[in-house]
């Protein structure tokens, strides 16, 4: 069966996560320079068969639009046109970053380890693929 990749696009970085061949659990994947995000996906497109791609939407309380709504739909217009066959879902990334915190805290990672901004949008991503999960199964 193949995987669901989750993307937390961010200006500088963005996570990643992916599920199991069998699609029950998301584990963090990376995170890397949102610049090099369409060359890193091409490798692993061809390395690991993917069936959707989720992609957050950022909202703000009011479910509107945030800021970086723009610069992530430029994104997902980019994605598109690189892998146009490529099933994506757009879904509400909203807490994430601080559910990634507090799961941090509750990790008793050191504060050094807290601090580390990359980590926070790894565990985003595998925040958003596995909300996706558990909706999907019920």
């Amino acid at each position: 069966m193949p995987r669901v990749l989750a993307i937390d696009y961010g200006q500088k970085r963005t996570g990643l996560a992916v599920t199991d061949e069998m699609q029950i659990i998301a584990s963090g994947l990376t995170t890397i320079p949102s610049a090099t995000a369409i060359a890193f996906l091409k490798d692993y497109f061809f390395k690991e068969k993917v069936e959707v791609v989720l992609i957050g939407e950022p909202k703000q309380m009011n479910g509107q639009p945030s800021e970086s709504a723009s610069m992530i739909k430029g994104f997902v217009t980019h994605f598109s046109n690189h892998f146009p066959d490529m099933k994506v879902i757009r879904v509400d990334e909203r807490f994430t970053s601080k559910m990634a915190v507090q799961s941090m805290l509750d990790s008793r990672l050191k504060k050094k380890q807290r601090q580390n901004k990359a980590l926070i949008d790894e565990i985003s991503a595998t925040i958003m693929l596995q909300d996706y999960l558990n909706r999907k199964m019920f």
